[in-house]
């Protein structure tokens, strides 16, 4: 997560669960620089560019958001099954992303956001309280803080995680 998704924002809260996760993540604003083109323009979104600086090569295209996850995704499957001596796929569904600003999901060609179904305090702070209340409501736990994986125990002090930008989530969220 750190290695692949993290380069395009923070993320505000998260939770693993056994057969799928969820994540809060603030994609931040990055500049964009088309290859090729020569054109450089700054934009927001989750299929955003996150280009390779190390390699310096024109002709190699840029890794987007939804491309790091996929590559995440896939590593993370590979390395499970190669430990349980298994081969297949181990999430049930496609990975999706729900873009906090509208009731779609976004794709490589939305350009504007839509007028917000929510306002992003009661948005966020709802996304929030259920990734944490996940466990919780499958039965796993009593308490969001009793499960391990997952961002409520940073945020109830109990552990000193790093994952998450707790400031940027309070300050987001209104939780100071």
């Amino acid at each position: 997560m750190r290695t692949h998704v993290a380069p395009f924002g923070d993320f505000l809260c998260y939770c693993l669960m056994p057969n799928h996760f969820h994540w809060l993540f603030y994609v931040r604003e990055v500049e964009l620089v088309l290859p090729n083109v020569g054109v450089t323009r700054s934009s927001v979104g989750v299929t955003q560019s996150h280009s390779d600086t190390t390699s310096g090569r024109a002709d190699i295209k840029p890794r987007t958001l939804n491309d790091s996850i996929g590559i995440l995704l896939r590593s993370y499957t590979r390395a499970i099954n190669k430990q349980e001596n298994r081969t297949g796929a181990l999430f049930r569904e496609k990975t999706k992303a729900k873009d906090g600003w509208g009731n779609q999901y976004p794709s490589k060609t939305q350009t504007k956001y839509p007028t917000p179904v929510l306002r992003w305090e009661d948005y966020g702070w709802t996304a929030f309280n259920y990734i944490h209340h996940n466990p919780v409501k499958a039965g796993l736990v009593s308490h969001p803080e009793e499960w391990y994986y997952s961002s409520a125990l940073d945020f109830a002090g109990s552990r000193k995680g790093t994952l998450c930008n707790q400031d940027l989530a309070k300050e987001l969220l209104f939780l100071q």
